[in-house]
């Protein structure tokens, strides 16, 4: 009888555990989750290197999916046209049409999650650790920029230059990708942001407004920047005269042009 108490006792146990909410799982942290270049509301979770993330929310994100909560079949699913995904919680499975994935699948308030990098790639999406974000970057299938490099390019412009004219912002942006391009500097768009070899190279780094949300002028200055509209040239240095006297750039490099309150130097 004894025996018997223990094993039911420990059957109970073993079922809390499995029943405990991911939010309360020593192992487990919240991060945020951006879709091309917009950070997903509600919580996303990161456990044992797998990031997960509402089903409803990325869905909603990639545009076009209607998403419902099926109670006959105990699933989360989400249609689009001909497409139909299935979330199933009770097997762990996420079915895509045909396709049949195998993934932790869990309900937490009300919301059913579902590990990201799975499902945006098997929809044809794209899904990067992004370490400067701390999180995840996922570009949406079909999406004409890359999510990490729109996010981080359309903050560094508008925390640079938001209250400069759009030649300005551009200019700005083409800074960047100049430097990506140069041997000199780090080869992506966020390695050149938070580039610190030879200090920080861009102030909103060290004061922080670098991840503020960006003004939509300056996620249109960036859109432009990556389709490769140009309005300063070849140039990778630029200072505010009104807030910087500049004295290395001066000293040491070329001056190209003027655009607003910013100096470009080749």
């Amino acid at each position: 009888m004894m025996k018997r108490k223990l094993f039911a006792g420990l059957l109970v146990c073993l079922l809390l555990v499995g029943a405990m909410p991911m939010s309360s799982r020593a192992s487990v942290r919240t991060i945020p989750i951006q879709v091309d270049g917009e950070t997903l509301s509600g919580t996303s979770y990161l456990e044992k290197g797998v990031a997960y993330v509402p089903l409803r929310y990325l869905l909603d994100a990639f545009g076009g999916w209607t998403v419902y909560w099926d109670s006959q079949a105990g699933a989360a699913v989400g249609e689009q046209g001909s497409l139909k995904l299935v979330a199933t919680p009770a097997t762990n499975k996420i079915r895509i049409s045909e396709q049949l994935l195998s993934g932790r699948v869990f309900v937490e308030k009300g919301r059913t999650y579902v590990p990201v990098r799975m499902v945006a790639e098997a929809l044809g999406g794209k899904a990067q650790w992004d370490p400067w974000l701390d999180g995840a970057a996922i570009t949406s299938p079909g999406a004409a920029y890359d999510a990490r490099s729109l996010y981080w390019l359309s903050r560094i412009i508008s925390a640079e230059s938001s209250g400069e004219p759009l030649e300005g912002q551009i200019g700005v942006g083409n800074v960047v990708l100049n430097r990506v391009e140069s041997k000199q500097f780090p080869d992506s768009i966020p390695a050149v942001i938070f580039d610190t070899k030879y200090a920080t190279q861009f102030e909103p780094v060290g004061n922080g407004t670098i991840y503020h949300k960006p003004t939509a002028l300056s996620v249109r200055a960036a859109k432009l920047v990556l389709d490769g509209e140009n309005t300063v040239g070849k140039a990778i240095y630029f200072y505010a005269p009104a807030l910087s006297e500049g004295v290395w750039i001066n000293a040491n490099r070329p001056y190209h042009m003027t655009i607003g309150c910013h100096r470009f130097y080749l």
